[in-house]
């Protein structure tokens, strides 16, 4: 009997683009854990192949890291032993090491360790892999899980996705619908709220219905932009429902699936969005290349991808006027909905960017 852990310890978004890897480790193993971050435990318990989600705060991985306890770490490792692990593979981005993790695992005895490592490993890797870092991220992970032994089934496609049960129930919500999500998790990939708003207004302007969707500390800002909408058009009601704060991950999936389209920035949901199928426009700040981190595998537009915060890695916008999203004007945005949503369903369209 083969256990396989595999562990991914960021965000949601992380964890929702090795979606693929690990259903290639759960084809060739009995039983599949993923340890996983608290900020993407959501993510993990939405994903096909798992059979068990632990969540633990990695200090050398989370963006507001407590610090490091001996006690945490050996408490970690004795859990691990205790599940009697075969193979462990650790995830990681390009600029994260999984060494740490590594370390971990062996205190765990765990016997068979692989990882992606430019850093020279010494005993902690028994897999140590090597890839073109300019693949998306699925990709990425993917080639990791197959050079540990992985294999995706015949009828599996490699993309995306959520267990198909996450998605079964249909929200209550008016047919034809674009969803607006205008959070995200750092400044610099955020499109103006106010353009979020002015686009609500055109789109209810004309008919469509939206929807606006956010977690719960996203509650005023979500509110702010429904408050655009027009509400009636030639007698007939257009309207907005305000989701913020309304739905967990599960049913923000359900949301999504069934939308026409979604405009999203450079966030966990843009990658949500992506594996239950639904076409994307993506408002994505280059301060993380597109090529990686781009909603996978569906249609999309993307936003300009050639401003001077490129491959910065910033979380606050290094160039005054955040020009990268905010030169990009409702009407743009609105125009990429209409090309978007008149292409064949699911084809995909990278490259396509938003003027």
């Amino acid at each position: 009997m083969t256990h396989t852990l595999a562990v991914r310890l960021d965000s949601l978004g992380d964890v929702l683009v090795t979606g693929p890897a690990l259903r290639a480790l759960a084809a060739t193993s009995e039983r599949l854990t993923l340890l996983c971050g608290p900020r993407g435990r959501p993510a993990a318990e939405l994903l096909p192949g798992v059979d068990e989600v632990l969540a633990w705060e990695a200090g050398w991985i989370d963006p507001e890291p407590q610090p490091v306890r001996a006690a945490d770490v050996l408490g970690l490792a004795a859990d691990l032993e205790r599940r009697r692990i075969d193979r462990a593979v650790v995830f990681t981005s390009f600029h994260q090491s999984p060494l740490p993790t590594a370390l971990v695992l062996r205190l765990a005895a765990v016997p068979w360790v692989g990882a992606i490592s430019e850093d020279y490993p010494g005993s902690l890797l028994d897999l140590r892999h090597r890839v073109d870092d300019d693949l998306p991220e699925p990709e990425r992970a993917l080639a990791l899980a197959s050079a540990a032994g992985g294999a995706l089934l015949p009828t599996d496609d490699g993309r995306l996705a959520v267990r198909p049960d996450v998605v079964a129930a249909e929200p209550p919500l008016r047919p034809g619908y674009v969803v607006l999500h205008p959070g995200t998790s750092v400044p610099a990939r955020a499109w103006p709220p106010e353009h979020f708003r002015e686009l609500c207004a055109a789109l209810t302007g004309r008919g469509t219905p939206v929807v606006v969707t956010g977690a719960p500390d996203e509650a005023a800002l979500t509110a702010y932009v429904a408050s655009g909408s027009v509400g009636v058009v030639d007698g007939a009601s257009a309207g907005v429902v305000d989701l913020g704060g309304a739905t967990d991950l599960a049913g923000l999936a359900a949301v999504l699936a069934r939308a026409a389209a979604v405009v999203v920035g450079n966030t966990g949901p843009a990658h949500l969005a992506a594996a239950v199928g639904a076409p994307v426009v993506s408002l994505f700040a280059p301060t993380v290349p597109a090529r990686r981190w781009a909603p996978y595998g569906v249609r999309r537009v993307l936003g300009d991808q050639r401003a001077p915060c490129r491959d910065t890695r910033a979380t606050r916008c290094p160039v005054p006027g955040h020009p990268c999203l905010s030169g990009v004007a409702p009407q743009d945005v609105l125009r990429a909905l209409d090309d978007l949503c008149g292409r064949s369903d699911r084809e995909p369209a990278a490259g396509r960017s938003i003027p």
